[in-house]
């Protein structure tokens, strides 16, 4: 063997599916957030009802991040192969097992309590990781060919 002998071609495979949003937030930037979200998850191919069904579903969980998960969280969106993820986190004291388990819709005379609700009802998935050093919330929708905008 010589150091002349070529060595083989490597693939790199990205770390992190496609990112499109790694941020900060706290309650001064939940608009500016929720606009980022939008253009990205527009961008990706998602357009109409769906488009403002999951922007709002990630509205209801930041908003829940600042107002129950200490005042800030934390947002990635990203994009895997005919899906779009994003994953909301905070450091609060976690969701009650009880709470989380209720997925009965709340009354209509009810202000507040629809947060996780709407997630779940207005994405195509959703998991949520809680404890006492904080939740992570996860939602996805499928990017069909329908939400696609023509090339």
């Amino acid at each position: 063997m010589s150091n002349a002998d070529p060595h083989a071609p490597r693939t790199v495979v990205p770390i992190e599916p496609a990112l499109l949003i790694a941020d900060a937030f706290d309650q001064a930037q939940v608009t500016e957030i929720r606009h980022s979200v939008t253009s990205c998850a527009h961008a990706s191919g998602l357009n109409g009802q769906r488009l403002d069904d999951f922007v709002l579903a990630i509205n209801e969980l930041i908003t829940n991040a600042v107002r129950h998960g200490g005042g800030r969280g934390w947002l990635r969106l990203w994009q895997e192969p005919g899906v779009l993820v994003c994953e909301i986190a905070d450091h609060g004291r976690g969701i009650s097992p009880q709470r989380l388990g209720d997925r009965s819709r709340p009354a209509t005379n009810t202000a507040g309590g629809w947060g996780l609700w709407l997630a779940r009802e207005l994405t195509d998935a959703m998991e949520v990781a809680t404890g006492t050093a904080g939740t992570t919330v996860r939602v996805s929708t499928t990017l069909t060919s329908r939400d696609r905008t023509p090339g």
